[in-house]
């Protein structure tokens, strides 16, 4: 299968009603917001729910993903390591050795999980209990650091105008003491929420990076087919069902490897207003692909 022949650049537009889209644990799960108060929904949360829906579309191809989450995950592993080292769901420890091929480990890994050819991967695992008198002059406490640079990056998603957040107080029952079953008095807490905004995300894929990976144009129309379902599957307490929804997804296929433009010009052709409808500026030989969320 070749490689991603063509530049891809692509925008997402969200919605966000009653909903927290990313808490930030280090401010009391409060939503994600700048100092100039737009709101913000990390390019590592953006990635975590492409990889939540690869996961669910591609077991029915009887393939997986790297990075799973805990209640996600399909399989019996503890960790990355874990994975990366078995033998049924990943590669085997001989992979991850220090003296073990790199070359031959990032190919592997590569055509194995769909993430890591696109997003990359680091690979970097501690050595074990340190033992005296190798014949190499090695060490087992000697680690393997394994770097993959991934063809498909995305930022951050930031709202089109300042987003105002509600903050309501709940009670909440927590167990008591001891095993377990006896119930403590409730406990005063608080629920944080967006109350509206329309949120602009930018992504882009490397055909010179997509060479390294084995990422090809079928891997991409996969994510393409993807994005306007990004929240699908996805609810909880904090994002109720229907609270968040891809509006639109713009596509810009490139007709080179370098592209036509740069990604920064592409992405500045697009404006979002704060009700979600946008406008496009025409850049001459490059037709964006409109696609209707979900």
């Amino acid at each position: 299968m070749s490689t991603l022949k063509n530049k891809i650049d692509f925008a997402l537009i969200l919605n966000v009603t009653r909903s927290n889209p990313n808490g930030d644990p280090l401010n009391g799960n409060r939503p994600r917001t700048d100092y100039d108060g737009y709101g913000e929904i990390s390019d590592v949360c953006l990635k975590r729910k492409i990889r939540d829906r690869l996961q669910e579309y591609l077991t029915g191809f009887g393939k997986t993903i790297f990075v799973q989450c805990d209640d996600r995950k399909s399989d019996d592993m503890n960790s990355l390591r874990e994975r990366a080292e078995s033998k049924i769901h990943g590669l085997g420890k001989e992979y991850f050795e220090k003296k073990a091929d790199k070359k031959k480990t990032v190919a592997a890994a590569c055509e194995k999980w769909f993430d890591v050819r696109a997003f990359g991967q680091l690979f970097a695992f501690a050595g074990g209990k340190k033992k005296k008198g190798n014949d190499d002059g090695t060490s087992d406490a000697d680690g393997v650091s394994i770097p993959i640079r991934g063809p498909v990056t995305i930022q951050s998603a930031f709202s089109v105008e300042p987003v105002s957040v509600s903050s309501i107080q709940i009670t909440k029952s927590v167990s008591g003491e001891g095993d377990g079953t006896k119930r403590a008095a409730d406990t005063m807490g608080m629920k944080h929420r967006v109350d509206k905004g329309v949120y602009v995300t930018f992504g882009s894929m490397n055909p010179q990076l997509a060479e390294r990976t084995g990422f090809s144009d079928e891997d991409a129309d996969t994510i393409k087919q993807l994005l306007p379902k990004l929240f699908e599957n996805d609810a909880s307490s904090a994002r109720p069902e229907g609270s968040m929804a891809v509006l639109k997804v713009i596509w810009w296929k490139h007709n080179c490897k370098a592209g036509q433009y740069s990604s920064a010009k592409v992405h500045r052709s697009l404006t979002v207003k704060p009700e979600g409808s946008y406008s496009l500026v025409e850049l001459p030989g490059l037709k964006p692909e409109e696609i209707d969320g979900f």
